[in-house]
This record gives structure tokens, C-alpha cells and sequence, in this order.
């Protein structure tokens, strides 16, 4: 029985995370706005201690930001958030790439090959969620591959902190399809045990990412000033 509880609380937490997350992505919850643990709690019939643990994770992920006596809200996001998770990003796993074309073996790559068919089955079908998901398996794959157990515990420690902000990149039009390519070049690379080259690839994979999210950012600016304006002049 007691198990079964367990189970239980654990599936509401994921379906209150995948809610919250949804919501965020598609815009219908806002920056700033709050998160109210009443309305979660009676929706999904339980009690606040799952929400809260939800609440925690989220915000570890970058998609809450936890107010003291004022609850939850969805954290807002800037360029200069962009730029800077980027900049780090960039630096860590170009130089994981190098260190892993020197020690992937051809398993190794076996597998990154069947990883990236999965993700161009996945963009074709506009699966976002899923390929975020075999995304991440395919760089922690060869991240690992480096050999570097602290250059491994960062990248994990920085991707987790800004789940959003890789997802919402992914997230824009075309954006998985140009993943696949990308990382059809690497296993390329990869395979020529060609370490500049891959490191060149995946810094540039990553350029494109934080060029295409800032872009997105600019122009949900440019249409929240542009409603403004309007209802300004209906006011």
C-alpha cells in the first residue's frame, strides 16, 4: 500500500510538472504571473506537499522563480540569460566533443547514428517533447565518451538550470531538423576522430541555438509592446 502511494504522488508530481511546463512554453501562463498552489492542489485533488516539490524542480530548471511569502511565478526570460547560459555551454561541450572523438568507439558512435535516426523520426513528426528528450541522451552520450567525470557533473549541472531555455529553442520552426544535420556533421567528425573539427561543430551548433531563441525572445517583445500600444489606444 504504501508503495502505491509513493507511486501515486510521483505521477501527480510529473503531471503537474508537464502542465506547468506546457503552459510556460506555449505562452498561455506568463512571466511574472503567479503560480497558485490552491487552484493545483483542487484541480489535481491533492494535497500542496507534491506541488511544492514540483514547485522546487521547477525552479531548478529555470521555469519558476519561488518568492518568499509571495509563492511561485513564471521566472521571466531575457537575451543577456541566453547569451550567458550559451556562452558557458559553448566552451564546456566543445571541449567535451574534442576529448570525445579521441576515445568514442565505433559502438559509441553505433549508437549516436541510432540516436539521430530516432531524433529525424521525431522532427518529422513534430514530436518536440520526445526529441528534447533523445536530444539530451545524444550529448550526454559523448559527453561522457570524454572521460572527464567533473567536465560531465558541470554540463549536467548547467543543462539542468536551463532546461527551459534548451527547449524553447528547440522549440522554434525548423529547429530540429537543423539539430539532426548538425549532429550528423559530428558523428562525421566523430568518426574522422577529428577533435577540432567536432569541437568547431558544436560550438557552432550551440551559436545557432542561442542566435535563434534571442531572436524569438526579440519578437515576443516587439508584440507584447505592439498589444500595448493598441490597448493605449483604446483605452
Amino acid at each position: 500500500m504504501r508503495r502505491k502511494t509513493i507511486e501515486k504522488h510521483l505521477t501527480l508530481r510529473e503531471k503537474i510538472l508537464e502542465t506547468i511546463r506546457d503552459a510556460i512554453l506555449k505562452g498561455s501562463m506568463k512571466p511574472g504571473e503567479r503560480v497558485s498552489e490552491p487552484d493545483l492542489a483542487e484541480r489535481f485533488g491533492i494535497s500542496r506537499t507534491p506541488i511544492r516539490e514540483a514547485f522546487r524542480q521547477l525552479e531548478s530548471e529555470g521555469y519558476l522563480k519561488v518568492i518568499p511569502r509571495k509563492g511561485a511565478v513564471v521566472a521571466s526570460l531575457s537575451a543577456r540569460d541566453v547569451e550567458e547560459f550559451y556562452a558557458i555551454k559553448i566552451i564546456l561541450e566543445g571541449f567535451a566533443a574534442r576529448m570525445a572523438a579521441i576515445k568514442l568507439s565505433d559502438k559509441d558512435i553505433e549508437r549516436l547514428e541510432a540516436i539521430n535516426e530516432k531524433l529525424q523520426k521525431l522532427a518529422n513528426e513534430g514530436d518536440v517533447k520526445s526529441f528534447f528528450r533523445a536530444h539530451n541522451d545524444f550529448h550526454e552520450l559523448f559527453i561522457k565518451a570524454a572521460g572527464n567525470e567533473k567536465l560531465y557533473e558541470l554540463v549536467n549541472q548547467l543543462v539542468m538550470k536551463f532546461q527551459r531555455l534548451r527547449l524553447a529553442s528547440l522549440s522554434q520552426p525548423g529547429r530540429m531538423e537543423i539539430s539532426v544535420e548538425e549532429h550528423r556533421n559530428m558523428i562525421q567528425a566523430f568518426k574522422d576522430h577529428d577533435g577540432g573539427r567536432a569541437d568547431s561543430l558544436v560550438r557552432h551548433a550551440a551559436t545557432i541555438g542561442a542566435d535563434v531563441l534571442i531572436q524569438s525572445l526579440a519578437e515576443e517583445k516587439d508584440d507584447a509592446g505592439l498589444v500595448s500600444s493598441v490597448r493605449k489606444l483604446h483605452s
